[in-house]
């Protein structure tokens, strides 16, 4: 089974099953210098982690262990290596997924594949949303270098089923991964909690968009041709489980309009060139142009839903039918937002030590307390009191 990598310089493989012992990850291409915590892990894995309102009632805490590649609190340039434990599994709800592939999930895939005596069939295996664990736990590494170009990404839920968000700026985007269904505004958050409810009643599921916004990216990633920063974040993106469509800037709303309409007017701003609009989202020619990185995707209704669907019985044959039990997620893009948001990150930040943006080797430690002092605002941007929490 290979692809299990993604990457040039800054390469990350995911490991482990969704019933497995652990998963986690090995990160390559990260420059020694970099302070590195647990803390820093548990921050991002913190707004993907189930077992809370309106998400997977599946309570595992996602402790990070850093096994290698970080040595006196610093990175050493060597592999990094982290597992987080799988303790909250409860394979017995998939033993009629055994004989009954689940209508939209991977299961039938996989059998023809790899062979039904080689699936594992508990909680979709390698194929569960369970494998981006690790890629947000790569994700934080990623956010945490890009610190030394002061570029912040963020993201939200835009829209959820018939429910769309209104526009929002980039700290509204930040700060709306304090939210429980990550809407960017009280109203739109009331309407998301609404429509998970009656999902969870009815035992069905939504679907929704995720939207990412990177502040200040650095000018001139990308190739342009097969490398575009379009294309590897196409890439990145499609490649999460349960997306099924990509956008950056414009996206599909630009085949309705006239060029007139498309085209962003160059301007100048201050010392500076740049785009009146960024209608672009911040790619040109599959290059950035250091204005803000917009790009959307599309995640389907979560699969597994209790209410009845058609199968077939391998056993016989013949027709049957699968409600589907555990703990799923009645609107899996709610937690996709971060992963979505780790994917961007990994994108970048190879593109970054491609193009010497950061240094591939190693931090000068002027440049590793610079990236320590914005990851802490970062850290503790719109993060809740005590008071606003009770």
């Amino acid at each position: 089974m290979p692809g299990n990598s993604f990457g040039k310089i800054f390469r990350i493989t995911t490991f482990g099953e969704s019933h497995g012992p652990a998963v986690g990850v090995v990160v390559d291409g990260v420059p020694a210098g970099l302070r590195l915590s647990q803390e820093d892990l548990e921050f991002e894995l913190s707004f993907r982690r189930p077992g809370r309102l309106y998400v997977s009632g599946r309570r595992e805490k996602d402790v990070p262990e850093i096994l290698s590649g970080v040595y006196n609190g610093r990175t050493t340039g060597s592999p990094i290596a982290i597992i987080v434990k799988n303790t909250d599994v409860i394979s017995s709800f998939y033993e009629e997924v055994k004989v009954k592939p689940r209508p939209g999930h991977a299961d039938l895939p996989f059998i023809m594949r790899y062979g039904y005596e080689n699936w594992d069939y508990r909680g979709g295996g390698r194929s569960s949303a369970r494998e981006t664990v690790g890629r947000v736990a790569a994700g934080a590494i990623a956010k945490k270098l890009l610190m030394l170009h002061d570029t912040w990404i963020a993201g939200r839920l835009k829209s959820l089923g018939p429910v769309d968000s209104p526009p929002a700026d980039f700290l509204q985007i930040l700060c709306s991964k304090y939210s429980p269904v990550r809407a960017s505004d009280p109203e739109t958050e009331a309407k998301f909690q609404e429509l998970v409810k009656q999902a969870t009643v009815e035992g069905d599921s939504y679907g929704g968009v995720a939207e990412i916004v990177v502040k200040s990216p650095p000018a001139g990633l990308g190739e342009p041709v097969f490398d575009k920063i379009k294309a590897d974040l196409a890439k990145a993106i499609l490649s999460i489980p349960a997306v099924t469509g990509f956008e950056y800037g414009l996206g599909f709303q630009a085949s309705r309009m006239k060029g007139s309409e498309a085209n962003d007017s160059i301007v100048r701003k201050g010392e500076k060139l740049g785009w009146r609009e960024n209608k672009s989202g911040g790619i040109l020619g599959g290059i950035t142009t250091g204005e803000d990185i917009v790009v959307r995707c599309s995640f389907k209704p979560t699969s597994s839903i209790r209410k009845p669907q058609g199968t077939v019985d391998l056993r016989t044959g013949e027709p049957a039918e699968i409600s589907v039990l555990g703990r799923h997620d009645p609107a899996v893009a709610i937690r996709g937002v971060s992963v979505a948001e780790s994917m961007v990150a990994l994108t970048l930040v190879d593109h970054s030590l491609r193009s010497g943006v950061i240094p591939p080797v190693r931090l000068e430690e002027r440049q590793a307390e610079v990236i320590e002092d914005r990851w802490r605002r970062y850290m503790e941007e719109c993060r809740p009191t005590a008071e606003s929490q009770s």
